[in-house]
């Protein structure tokens, strides 16, 4: 049985320059036939797959900058349409100056347990180069109003390794996370992704990249998280005790998970696909109850092997030795340092943590 639903709000009033994400500004297609075709498509995957969700995760896109008549729309929906009985995580992913107070509380009242508040920077000098269209009040401002409507699980995703940026605004930006008491805190290194903004000026000499800055800013953060109370339980991820994002936790152990929406993946029973990645075709193709998979895959055990791999090894749980072929491989990146074999599983040490990719690809 499926166990976690993903859903993707493509609609964002301001593209970043550096995310890669399907996205477009709303237009004319944030609106009631949108939602109508994600409760659509929900009625036609529930006859096909069986699922009873555990975890639901609003992911995009800004889904927070739905209306609030659009957000009721669907979470209602969603409540005809699964059986959430046994429902234990429901995230929104959610930026500064979309929702104010009375929103955040319709959030709650429609049964969204977990708000992730895109952040970056709290620092004004990073929030200019990543293209944000929010300051560093506004998003102290948005998590406070998200805390006194009753949420008492909220993460902050930040940014690290900007161009221009400094150790010291790196760390001010983490001084004001902490200082906040979120229970979830996600740290992404930046990655220069195609088919971006931010690719073209790195492309071009701009934007500077540099492995060294990478490496000691993401001790650094490791560092000062867990002298603050937070679990480094995977490379990008920290948690204070019991709020581990459970959602997330399901794609890196490889559970099946559904996706709705424009551009959504899916992967049902060794079967993966994406959902058409055009609003405007997606939403006509499903009132017409025409069909919206695309790029249909077969995983093999193979497939599935080399994405433990890359994901589970990236876990504080590490990866089970079932998945690891090489023992030499095994022996030498041992004897370097970089693993550690606890119980069945294989973990990635202190020092190997900053190298989680190319050891997962000498793994391979």
């Amino acid at each position: 049985m499926t166990r976690h639903l993903y859903i993707h709000i493509p609609f964002c009033h301001h593209i970043c320059p550096y995310c890669a994400f399907y996205k477009h500004r709303p237009g004319a297609l944030a609106n009631q036939a949108f939602i109508d075709a994600i409760l659509n498509e929900a009625r036609i995957r529930v006859s096909e797959v069986e699922i009873k969700p555990e975890t639901i995760y609003f992911g995009g896109g800004t889904p927070s900058a739905l209306s609030s008549s659009h957000i009721k729309r669907l979470c209602t929906g969603l409540h005809e349409i699964f059986d959430l009985s046994d429902l234990k995580e429901w995230t929104i992913e959610s930026n500064p100056a979309t929702f104010d107070l009375r929103k955040a509380k319709l959030f709650r009242e429609l049964g969204i347990t977990r708000p992730s508040l895109g952040v970056q920077s709290f620092h004004p000098a990073t929030l200019k180069t990543l293209g944000r269209d929010h300051s560093a009040d506004d998003a102290v401002a948005a998590f406070e109003t998200l805390r006194e409507a009753g949420f008492q699980n909220i993460s902050v995703d930040l940014m690290f390794s900007i161009p221009g940026q400094k150790l010291a605004d790196w760390d001010y930006d983490l001084s004001v996370a902490l200082n906040l008491e979120s229970e979830h805190i996600s740290c992404y290194n930046l990655t220069y992704e195609e088919d971006t903004d931010f690719m073209k000026r790195h492309q071009s000499g701009e934007l500077d990249a540099d492995e060294d800055r990478d490496a000691s800013t993401f001790y650094h953060t490791i560092e000062r998280l867990e002298a603050g109370g937070f679990h480094h339980y995977e490379i990008s991820n920290y948690a204070r005790d019991g709020f581990q994002s459970l959602h997330n936790q399901a794609y890196w152990t490889g559970r099946d998970y559904l996706g709705l929406g424009p551009s959504a993946v899916s992967t049902i029973r060794n079967v993966r696909w994406k959902t058409l990645p055009d609003t405007a075709a997606y939403t006509r193709a499903m009132h017409a109850g025409d069909e919206v998979k695309s790029e249909i895959e077969n995983l093999t055990e193979e497939d599935k092997r080399l994405e433990a791999i890359a994901l589970q090894l990236r876990t504080s749980k590490g990866l089970p030795s079932d998945y690891v072929g090489g023992l030499s491989t095994i022996d030498s990146l041992t004897q370097q340092g970089l693993l550690i074999k606890q119980g069945d599983n294989y973990c990635l040490t202190h020092e190997g943590k900053a190298l989680a990719d190319p050891i997962a690809a000498a793994l391979a």
